[in-house]
């Protein structure tokens, strides 16, 4: 009986030995380069590899019969070829044709590999080497061309706002998170208002980014209702890689960023690193005195398991970047005034600030301001992807973050006498009757001012706002046999700690780029001696806001990606539920002294006064998604989706209430539905699609200068609707010569709108059947690009159209178009090493409209045009040039 079973067995073992099918080969481009980091696998299982640096891959299967064996690589077209698996080796020989638009692969919101031309939602994807040729400013440079995305991107380098089909988030990423590598950079967002792309910067180390739009976002991962923005790193390969590109602009900027990647160790290693980062400095990109500078590294080290992988991620930053915001400009055309010095004032944040500090209750208080938007910290992210057979897939991602991190503001303007006066004037409104005035401008030179040199109030906020962040998904991928189903069930776990602490003090300065402060005191008409501002500041406002919170998210989802014949389905559910608690420290507000050296009074400034009032969230919710796609011919599919989503508000729009624990909070619903088509062959390649989204009881939380302080004004409950229309198209006209164009029209409406004034706790009706503020009508690009692998050039033309400048509908912005034109030319050096020279340059035409007005103007709006108004130019024209080298 023994002999007979050990005889099975050895037949059994002999038929997997025999029944195994070896399958290699080399992928390369139509030029004979080979194509590294491509995925190979068998159409109807999840048997497959990923080409090495050199292109060569090898894998087995145990699969019998004829199968399909397909190749995907962003930028190329998917390849297809019938093989016949009977355990005898296959080689094969793959050349890949650059393909259009539609035929790069989705790597993200799906569990499965495939083209944009396959997947029924509307995607945007970039490669590495477009975005590098950019010289970008921010993430508005980078996805200021994606349909139904408007990026206003007047800030600088950092904290974009972006509005995702007419949804009324007020930027920030709030719908939209943005990812590296399938994992958001924070999993909670509104814990405190600082945008997330604060956290990290873009670099060449990546191999592109996708953004997802559209409800099918919702399932996966942390989930989004609006879309996601994904950035996918390079990972090392057989043979080492390397990258330098040297960059300089305009206005101070020197820019060096760096690649390598390769093998670790001998020859049969399976282990593969990547390094990549940056060092920079800049004086821009508006100049202010106070620089922009920092590095960031990222690394990953990957080990190729026999059937799977393992990659480690790591990412160092320490950067600082300068924001601007708002200030005076002309009132009838909007454009910027000249100051002091007859330039034309760009900004107002003065680089005498930098060391500002004085003395609080709480000890001395030591301003961050010189950092701007300050981070330091970085993340650790581990990636695991077995084939536990080839049927059943495991995927999980776990990740630790930790940020120390400041975001300064400087609302240059903003006061009782926001808008520039002369010195004369001001004294005249400050001191009425006053028989004596010293008045000199700060750095020591005593130089007295003259009365009629223009002068401006202005408000500066430190916000500290510090965050840790731990979350994990994990997932079983099933692919039954020969069925046409993907199965996945996943969990996706987070729990996100922040701090919100602010500082305000008022500055008085000159009205000028960079100016200098005013150092002012006077004898006021009872002969008492006043000193109104000293180092520029005039009232040291102090602490004004001191929250700690912490919020949880649990969710599991389920989805079913099926493929047939001709049609593509989607289907998912995903629960979910959060826990959070909101520690508000009580604030001694400041209080009048009487100094004994003077006969005036002076302030004091405001200070955490050590109590605390807790309150608790808990809600759960689902989402569903459905969509599909038929391929009607080998031009031309349709598709649909629709998904009814949620959204968890931000936590520090609902305050606790003392004696209350449980904070009444619901989340938000979001419905979305779309209906399109896509169009691709060798020369041309598009789509156009109608999409509604109705968001419900949106909870947002105005911010608005009252009382000479930014505060929150007001909590308003919204309901707003928008209908759209995207379409877009490229034409190929030869390899080397390709034209490009997006068009998005929304038609969107505030369909309910319910305020409660929190300074006079008061509830108003007010902005319902008007347009959602900062949000257009009309948006489009148009590029050319030429491409014949040494001489490269393009020109792109962005348009945003009229928007108004906040719900109240009661201005109306102009029109902008931003143009970018750039080119380069490679020098091939032996064994694919090369260099490309390029150029790049931002704002062409150095258009000064306005990406934004003023955010900050309170419950009724910004008002109509008078002398002056408060807006946010376009960033000025700047020319970058580049040096690349791959070697």
């Amino acid at each position: 009986m023994k002999k007979s079973i050990i005889a099975m067995l050895y037949l059994f073992g002999t038929f997997i030995t025999f029944s195994q099918t070896e399958i290699s080969g080399t992928i390369k481009d139509n030029a004979g380069v080979p194509v590294p980091g491509a995925n190979i696998s068998i159409v109807g299982s999840n048997t497959g590899s990923i080409s090495d640096f050199d292109g060569n891959f090898s894998f087995s299967s145990d699969l019998t019969g004829s199968k399909t064996i397909q190749v995907s690589y962003i930028g190329y077209k998917t390849y297809t070829e019938s093989i016949e698996l009977n355990a005898s080796p296959i080689v094969l020989q793959i050349v890949l044709q650059e393909g259009n638009s539609l035929d790069e692969v989705v790597l993200t919101a799906s569990s499965t590999f495939r083209s944009q031309k396959q997947a029924p939602l509307s995607i945007s994807s970039k490669e590495i080497s477009e975005i590098t040729k950019l010289s970008a400013n921010s993430q508005a440079d980078i996805l200021r061309d994606v349909p139904g995305i408007t990026a206003e991107g007047g800030g600088g380098e950092t904290a974009t706002n972006l509005f995702v089909r007419g949804l009324p988030s007020g930027g920030q990423y709030v719908f939209n998170p943005l990812q590296y590598d399938g994992m958001p950079l924070m999993s909670t967002f509104g814990l405190n208002s600082s945008a997330h792309d604060v956290y990290a910067r873009p670099d060449i180390g990546f191999k592109g980014v996708e953004f997802v739009r559209g409800g099918a976002a919702v399932l996966y991962g942390a989930g989004s209702v609006a879309g996601i923005i994904n950035y996918t790193s390079k990972t090392g390969d057989t043979n080492d890689e390397n990258v330098i590109n040297l960059e300089y602009g305009t206005r101070g900027r020197l820019k060096t960023d760096f690649y390598t990647g390769g093998k670790l160790g001998g020859e049969e290693s399976n282990t593969y690193y990547a390094l990549t980062g940056f060092v920079r400095k800049d004086n821009g990109p508006i100049e202010t005195g106070l620089d922009t500078r920092g590095v960031q590294f990222r690394a990953n080290i990957k080990k190729k398991l026999e059937n799977g992988s393992l990659t480690v991620h790591g990412q160092f930053i320490n950067d600082r970047a300068q924001f601007f915001l708002p200030l005076p400009l002309q009132g009838g055309s909007r454009e910027r005034i000249n100051g002091n010095d007859g330039e034309e004032v760009e900004q107002l944040l003065s680089g005498e600030l930098a060391n500002t500090s004085f003395l609080t209750p709480g000890g001395v208080y030591e301003s961050p301001i010189d950092d701007g938007v300050y981070t330091k910290g970085g993340y650790l992210m581990v990636d695991f992807d077995y084939n536990l057979t080839d049927d059943l897939r495991f995927k999980a991602k776990t990740k630790y973050a930790n940020y120390k991190h400041n975001f300064a503001l400087y609302l240059g303007g903003n006061g009782d006498f926001g808008n520039p006066i002369t010195l004369s004037d001001y004294i005249e409104e400050i001191a009425p009757g006053n028989t004596a005035v010293n008045a000199t401008y700060q750095g020591g030179s005593g130089e007295q001012i003259n009365g009629e040199d223009l002068v401006v109030e202005n408000l500066h906020i430190d916000r500290l706002r510090p965050m840790t962040d731990y979350s994990g998904e994990a997932s079983l991928i099933l692919k039954p046999g020969e069925s046409n189903h993907t199965f996945t069930l996943g969990t996706y776990l987070a729990r996100t700690e922040a701090e919100d602490v602010n500082y305000q003090y008022r500055v008085l300065s000159e009205f000028n780029n960079n100016p200098r402060l005013v150092n002012l005191s006077y004898t006021d008409a009872g002969g008492a001696n006043v000193i109104y501002s000293e180092g520029g500041i005039y009232n040291r406002i102090g602490m004004t806001v001191n929250n700690f919170l912490t919020q949880n998210r649990t969710a599991f989802y389920l989805t079913d990606e099926m493929v047939f014949d001709k049609w593509r389905f989607d289907v998912g559910i995903r629960i979910e539920n959060t826990q959070g608690t909101f520690r508000r420290g009580g604030i001694e507000e400041s209080q009048v002294y009487d100094n004994p050296d003077l006969t005036t009074e002076l302030q004091n400034v405001s200070f955490a006064d050590g109590s605390f009032t807790t309150g608790e969230i808990d809600a759960t919710d689902w989402a569903i998604s459905l969509a599909g796609l038929y391929e009607l011919t080998d031009f031309t599919n349709l598709y649909a989706n629709f998904s009814r989503g949620f959204f968890f508000p931000q936590l520090r729009g609902f305050a606790p209430t003392p004696g209350i624990r449980d904070t009444n909070y619901d989340a938000e619903t979001i419905l979305q539905g779309e209906l399109g088509a896509k169009f691709g062959n060798s020369a041309f390649s598009g789509s156009i699609a109608g999409y509604f989204v109705n968001l419900s009881d949106r909870i947002r939380i105005d911010q608005a200068i009252s009382g000479g302080q930014l505060v929150d004004l007001a909590r308003s409950e919204q309901t707003t609707r928008t209908f759209g229309l995207e379409a877009t198209a490229r034409y190929r006209f030869s390899d080397a010569l390709s034209v490009n164009a997006t068009l998005t029209y929304q038609d969107h409406e505030i369909t309910k709108n319910e305020t409660t004034d929190l300074v006079n706790n008061t509830t108003l009706i007010i902005n319902e059947g008007n347009e959602i503020g900062r949000q257009p009508n009309l948006l489009g690009s148009i590029a050319a690009n030429y491409d014949n692998k040494k001489l490269d050039a393009n020109f792109t033309l962005n348009y945003t159209g009229e928007k108004f400048t906040d719900d109240a509908n009661n201005v109306e912005l102009d029109a902008i178009a931003i143009a970018r034109l750039g080119g380069g030319y490679t020098f091939e050096i032996q064994d694919y090493n090369s260099v490309r020279f390029g150029f790049s340059i931002f704002n062409l035409f150095d258009d000064s409209g306005l990406t934004e007005g003023n955010p900050r103007a309170g419950i009724a709006g910004q008002s109509e045009d008078g002398e002056f108004f408060f807006g946010r130019p376009i960033l000025p024209r700047r020319v970058f040039l580049t040096a690349t080298f791959h070697f």
